[in-house]
């Protein structure tokens, strides 16, 4: 089959790949899945959206190359073709941290108010830890961080957060993280933290930016 305008082509397909990133609900879906290979029901459980919905989402993610998927008996899993659609989403959200107005206004309204110190970068946050001098703390659901967590991070979900603070030692900083850069619940945890008077901060990004950075994650079991 021959192609008249071979670069319209490319841009047609390039194009489609573009749209299946424009919607809130399968950015989303790429930021849950960075977390680790995930089944439809269990991605509607986390999006609180029907089964339906985010397995349509999911039919167009797939056909522009962004998921793939594998039987596991009854279940589908789908997970990120590769690290490249981590590096995508990553491109997207910082042209819009950048250049979008409204972006602006969400970060000064909603998240510096909750933690305007600037975060720990991957690389001291991997220092500190050499040196055993901060408590890592990962803020996700248990599911999450049984499928992967920084080396020595404690798991203390969100909600448990207020009863379990009292067991962290108070003379160390405490760095939370969570699914990536404006994951919510490491901000709520800083914040909350903070007000204990422990001292406190956010890793940069998440997990999934960690990992794709290479270094190494634990696995439970």
């Amino acid at each position: 089959m021959s192609i008249s305008n071979p670069k319209q082509a490319l841009y047609e397909q390039f194009a489609q790949v573009a749209k299946a990133f424009g919607n809130p609900q399968r950015l989303e879906l790429v930021e849950h899945l960075a977390q680790g290979a995930r089944s439809v029901e269990a991605l509607a459980a986390k999006l609180a959206t029907p089964v339906a919905n985010v397995s349509q989402h999911l039919q167009v993610m797939r056909r522009a190359g962004l998921v793939t998927s594998e039987r596991d008996g009854k279940f589908v899993n789908y997970r990120l073709a590769d690290d490249g659609v981590l590096d995508a989403f990553a491109a997207i959200r910082s042209v819009a941290e950048k250049h979008s107005a409204e972006v602006e206004r969400v970060v000064r309204g909603w998240f510096d108010r909750r933690d305007d110190m600037e975060p720990i970068s991957r690389e001291e946050l991997a220092a500190r830890m050499s040196d055993g001098a901060v408590t890592v703390i990962d803020v996700r659901p248990p599911d999450e961080y049984a499928l992967g967590h920084l080396p020595g991070a404690i798991n203390v979900p969100l909600a448990e957060l207020s009863v379990r603070s009292a067991g962290l030692e108070p003379s160390r900083e405490v760095v939370a993280y969570c699914r990536g850069p404006w994951c919510v619940m490491s901000f709520e945890a800083v914040a909350e933290l903070r007000q204990k008077g422990l001292r406190a901060r956010r890793l940069q990004d998440g997990l999934p930016e960690w990992k794709a950075s290479g270094r190494i994650v634990d696995v439970e079991g």
